[in-house]
């Protein structure tokens, strides 16, 4: 077994014919894992230096540490590509069948090299990964002290098999609420309508709409939104993600105007939801946002997918939904 250390862009470019498919034989498999999401990542924020562990066996690429040194106040840290925002689950990708050595090599790797970082800072790790459950213990081994806390929550609908069942599946005050609003909005004197974009539109049109929706309906994401990283990553990831059809734009109409807007991840058997924004102004009355939400829930429902994934943060609204928590750990050693 062979560990490869990448320090620069160079990393990418030898990965990319291997790393999709060691993603598609690892336990866990995200968007945000992706050749494609880690690379545009890196692309757009650089906040150090790559330090990207490839680990081989027999000419076979078995697991891949996408990791680099950042410096603050004097102290190096090792984190994972992606950490901390804008990427809602991180991990080490392994091969299924390797997970003993493979954890155990790059353990090693970093039990040899303590003097190059003084800590490890492993975010957004989802609960059930073999890394929270195997790494720690083989740090540990090696005379580091390892400590994993709960760091966020992602809220999880387990999707049903058809839109009454999920019906049911909210509280009676909540699904009362639910059915009223789309109820208000389809009766409403105005044309109510919505669409997902797709290769008849012009997505460069379409992203601008959603930026400005974004930005319109909470200071945070217009802050966020302001910064030239940020805004960078965002055009960067949009049209990348759609071209591999990972990504699903959409939009709820009100007489042809866009009130509402959602951009989520289509990805295995999942919905993530990613980001929205709407129009506080002119059409709070409609609760363009929720019932826009509500239509998204049913097409997930429609077309076969068996989790609509929040993703990070705690926000009512998606418990109101239905959403239950699954914690997301950090990983720290030193």
């Amino acid at each position: 077994m062979e560990i490869t250390v990448y320090t620069d862009d160079s990393a990418f470019d030898a990965l990319r014919p291997a790393w999709n498919p060691l993603l598609r034989r690892a336990p866990v498999n995200h968007v945000f894992y992706t050749w494609e999401w880690q690379v545009t990542w890196w692309n757009a924020y650089r906040p150090g230096d790559l330090r990207v562990l490839a680990c081989h066996q027999d000419g076979q690429l078995i697991g891949i540490a996408p990791l680099f040194l950042s410096e603050t106040d004097g102290r190096r840290t090792l984190q994972i590509i992606g950490c901390v925002d804008v990427t809602d689950y991180l991990d080490f990708i392994v091969d299924a069948q390797h997970l003993n050595a493979v954890y155990a090599a790059f353990a090693d790797y970093f039990a040899a090299r303590r003097d190059e970082f003084d800590a490890l800072d492993f975010c957004n790790i989802p609960y059930d990964s073999p890394t929270r459950r195997m790494l720690p213990g083989l740090l540990e081994a090696r005379g580091f002290r390892a400590d994993v806390e709960q760091q966020e929550v992602c809220p999880i609908i387990e999707l049903p098999a058809d839109w009454a069942g999920y019906l049911r599946m909210l509280d009676k005050k909540q699904r009362h609420e639910l059915r009223r609003k789309i109820r208000r909005a389809q009766g409403s004197e105005k044309a109510i309508d919505w669409y997902i974009v797709n290769g008849q539109h012009n997505l460069d049109e379409e992203t601008a709409h959603f930026v400005r929706l974004m930005a319109a309906s909470d200071p945070e994401k217009e802050a966020f939104l302001n910064d030239d990283n940020n805004l960078r990553f965002f055009r960067s990831i949009v049209p990348l993600l759609q071209e591999r059809g990972w990504l699903q734009m959409k939009f709820l109409t009100v007489d042809d105007e866009r009130a509402a807007a959602y951009i989520n991840f289509i990805y295995g058997d999942r919905v993530m939801v990613y980001n929205s924004g709407h129009d506080h102004r002119d059409y709070a009355d409609l609760s363009p946002g929720i019932v826009l939400l509500a239509y998204s829930i049913r097409h997930a429902i429609e077309q076969g997918y068996q989790h609509y994934d929040f993703l990070r943060g705690d926000e009512a609204y998606k418990y109101r939904m239905g959403g239950r928590d699954n914690p997301v750990m950090n990983i720290r050693a030193s």
